[in-house]
């Protein structure tokens, strides 16, 4: 299940969801202030798999699993 962030409109409360690709999110509330229908963010996309995707996609050679990637190919 992907873990999506939000951002609160009132408060600027930034918080993860666990929430399924069928969902759209309407119904989710900052944990802080109780407003309604935050903003989801844009965020990065991390790999922890062997060979992972960082350096050979144009994005920096570390990751926050713990060290630097190879782009895994030749």
């Amino acid at each position: 299940m992907p873990i999506y962030e939000y951002e609160c409109k009132k408060c600027g409360k930034i918080f993860e969801v666990y929430q399924r690709l069928s969902e759209k999110g309407d119904d989710i509330k900052c944990p802080v202030c109780g407003t309604e229908k935050p903003v989801k963010r844009v965020s990065s996309f991390s790999s922890c798999g062997s060979g992972g995707f960082a350096s050979g996609y144009g994005f920096s050679g570390s990751s926050s699993c713990g060290g630097s990637h190879s782009s895994g190919f030749g």
